[in-house]
């Protein structure tokens, strides 16, 4: 059985990382494991107005936590009838995710990408980044919006697009996808980016001049590689599109993720060293900070 791993920070705008998590644990037949993360801090003034470090304070927080969290498997077994568990840990906030995440063998971190408020630090928002870093989990990245939070509308991921470089790295993204899917088709959108090629520069010196042989030649093999990279997950009953535009990578993603409606952008953070250039790791950051969608972010091990 897999797990799904949702951290929280006791935030309404953290608990919007929950409808995609059940989402994915119904797809699954998967577990749930709630985590907030405890941070020590000097929680009251000495007699002198020094900060002080009060053993009382910190243990009825970490209680205040743990009935935060035992109150959200309350309400998530109201709208679902699989395993939910919660565990209150100390530490650094994002290095604990992580750990704990490898420990319990977690199929998924899913999260929000900032909180505001609660009962803790609002720390959703450098913390998602820190853990998209860090993990080689693949990482659900939720953009929280003013809407009441409701648990029994899961969204569908069914339409989904892939960002592509030319890789054998970046192409472990539509292996992520499949495994989230399960057994359900989808809409797969590859996206192979083809950016300007420039050569030289006008007279004027401020004008680019476009390689237009060298663009058609680029294009013309971004368009082949994605139609290959389509065929054998057409041949598993997927419907998948795919896309060269040209232009400037994130944007060109983004443009093509609103015109066509997609429900879910899935990525890795970064393409492989050598003759192809390494974009997904800067890509990725742009896309995942610019858009409201749900971004799945898968960064692979090392080689």
């Amino acid at each position: 059985m897999k797990t799904i791993l949702v951290p929280l920070d006791g935030s309404p705008f953290g608990e919007h990382a929950l409808p995609a998590a059940l989402a994915i644990a119904r797809q699954w037949s998967a577990q749930i494991k709630l985590l907030h993360v405890h941070e020590m801090v000097a929680n009251t003034l000495s007699p002198a107005g020094t900060p002080f470090f009060d053993p009382d304070v910190d243990l009825a927080l970490c209680a205040h936590e743990q009935n935060y969290l035992a109150e959200v498997a309350a309400r998530i077994a109201q709208v679902w009838g699989g395993p939910v568990e919660h565990t209150v840990l100390r530490g650094v906030v994002a290095d604990a995710i992580c750990t704990y995440a490898h420990e319990v063998d977690t199929g998924m971190i899913v999260l929000s990408t900032h909180g505001r408020g609660g009962l803790a630090r609002a720390w959703l928002g450098s913390v998602a980044d820190r853990v998209i870093r860090q993990s080689q989990i693949p990482t659900l990245a939720i953009h929280p919006t003013d809407a009441p939070l409701q648990l029994d509308q899961s969204p569908q991921f069914d339409h989904i697009l892939i960002p592509l470089d030319g890789t054998e790295l970046a192409e472990q993204a539509t292996n992520v996808v499949l495994q989230m899917r399960g057994s359900h088709a989808a809409h797969l959108d590859l996206v192979r980016v083809v950016e300007p090629l420039v050569h030289g520069f006008t007279l004027s010196g401020v004008e680019p001049v476009i390689d237009v042989e060298a663009q058609e030649q680029a294009w013309q093999q971004a368009t082949l590689y994605v139609e290959e990279v389509a065929v054998p997950l057409r041949a598993k009953g997927h419907v998948v599109m795919t896309y060269a535009p040209i232009g400037h990578i994130a944007n060109a993603l983004l443009e093509r993720a609103e015109k066509d409606g997609v429900a879910l952008i899935a990525m890795t953070t970064h393409g492989r060293k050598g003759m192809a250039r390494m974009f997904m790791g800067s890509v990725a950051d742009k896309v995942l900070r610019s858009t409201t969608l749900p971004v799945l972010i898968y960064r692979p091990p090392d080689e």
